[in-house]
């Protein structure tokens, strides 16, 4: 594949990290909802500011809408917010969208970057009067940072020790009204005591195709980019649920409409642009068909562990968990088992491989054969 199409420079993965938004280190794909160094830039432009604007997560709109309007009604900071699900879904969107409606200001940071106490207290004493910090990646935390922040959420206190030893001491700092914004992939790494801290926990779900198209004609729109309504299904339905894939599959196809059909979006513009992005019709690429392909040829389909598909993919568990895996389970491809993955039958037939026996419904040959049925006897 060329690098003009795949948006790189000579790059075996993606662009280093860029702040908050900084992805995991893995090789580049299309179709990774992580995002890339591009992404940044380009999400800034194409994100909505309103939650009328915003497409999609029904129930997340209609809660928030609630919440917010309960929240300038008291004229007070709103409850502590967690956001968590598949990366690319609007997590970092949502949390703008709140400060907006607020009129409030926001600071972005992410959990790896707060390091000490020390620099918990710095962002927390610059927010503005009901200001929100927004962390991202908020399962990353450390636990040190994570006790000093119980009492900040709780309280608006956080108690600073200064210096160390016999002259130690602390410093207790009192915090205006503020809001936190969690963002997390993997919900399930929060410990307890910090999950109880947050009033409203709103989980993301992938998006229909019906949304997708919406959000691709209003992204054609903001870029400046005729898009055929065909096309832009096209384009929408091989997006694996993820407005971020949706948008990174439109600035490619509208690179390659730009150099090889006068700049205009179509069908067949659409699905030559893909065909050669190696992103299929079910919105599968490489390393899915990697994924599924060792987990049928190596493993017979499965059940098979984590680990042992981890290794033969060179890859780490986490990045098959979090990135690669939930959009096979919700599309069904494969299925997570209590002994392991299993492929599903429509990994087979979209790989175009025979079924085995045990999807075909069929007996092995050395399963004992089955005992005749004993006739029911007539009530006497």
């Amino acid at each position: 594949m060329s690098k003009f199409l795949r948006g790189r420079t000579g790059a075996t993965g993606p662009p280093g990290p860029v702040g908050a938004d900084a992805p995991r280190e893995h090789p580049a794909r299309l179709a990774d909802p992580a995002p890339f160094a591009e992404d940044v830039r380009e999400e800034r432009r194409l994100r909505p500011h309103s939650l009328d604007e915003f497409v999609g997560q029904l129930q997340v709109r209609e809660q928030m809408s609630i919440f917010l309007a309960a929240a300038r009604q008291r004229g007070e900071a709103m409850d502590h917010v967690l956001f968590h699900g598949p990366p690319g879904l609007g997590k970092t969107t949502l949390a703008g969208i709140v400060a907006h409606e607020l009129d409030v200001e926001i600071t972005h940071t992410s959990g790896p970057v707060i390091q000490f106490p020390g620099d918990l207290a710095g962002l927390l004493t610059k927010l503005g009067p009901r200001g929100i910090l927004f962390v991202d990646e908020i399962h990353r935390l450390s636990p040190v940072v994570e006790e000093y922040l119980y009492s900040a959420l709780e309280d608006y206190t956080l108690d600073i020790m200064l210096d160390r030893g016999a002259n130690a001491r602390s410093m207790k700092l009192t915090l205006d009204p503020f809001t936190l914004i969690g963002a997390t992939t993997r919900a399930g790494l929060l410990s307890a005591p910090m999950r109880a801290r947050f009033g409203v926990t709103l989980r993301m779900d992938f998006y229909s195709a019906e949304d997708l198209l919406k959000i691709v004609k209003r992204s054609a729109g903001i870029m400046g980019t005729q898009v055929d309504d065909d096309a832009a299904f096209e384009i929408a339905r091989r997006s694996r649920g993820t407005p971020r894939v949706a948008n990174r599959l439109l600035r490619r196809v509208r690179d390659f409409a730009l150099i090889k059909a006068d700049g205009a979006v179509t069908m067949r513009v659409t699905r030559e642009a893909l065909r050669l992005l190696e992103v299929d019709e079910r919105g599968l690429d490489e390393m899915d068909r990697r994924m599924l392909d060792a987990l049928i040829q190596r493993y017979d389909g499965g059940p098979v562990g984590l680990q042992s598909l981890a290794v033969v993919l060179g890859e780490d568990t986490g990045t098959l968990e979090d990135v690669y895996e939930p959009f096979l389970v919700q599309e069904g491809f494969i299925r997570r088992t209590a002994r392991g993955r299993e492929a599903t039958r429509l990994a087979y037939e979209h790989l175009g491989l025979a079924l085995p026996a045990r999807l075909r419904g069929e007996v092995g040959a050395d399963a004992p054969p089955k005992e005749p049925e004993q006739p029911e006897l007539p009530l006497s």
